[in-house]
């Protein structure tokens, strides 16, 4: 697996890294999943957004 990896346009305003699919696969991530992005003091963290919410009677 490379680790170094390019930054295309996406649209005309939007940028996107593609991630490898063998590095979802070991997250349990799939497609179109919510995911938070942060940015830190030296890059960015991407996390899973746990958007499912137990439902309360």
């Amino acid at each position: 697996m490379k680790n170094v990896y390019k930054v295309t346009r996406v649209g005309k305003r939007s940028l996107a890294v593609v991630i490898p699919k063998e590095l979802l696969k070991t997250l349990g991530w799939r497609e179109r999943q919510r995911v938070l992005v942060k940015r830190m003091p030296r890059g960015i963290s991407i996390r899973d957004a746990m958007t499912k919410h137990k439902k309360t009677k």
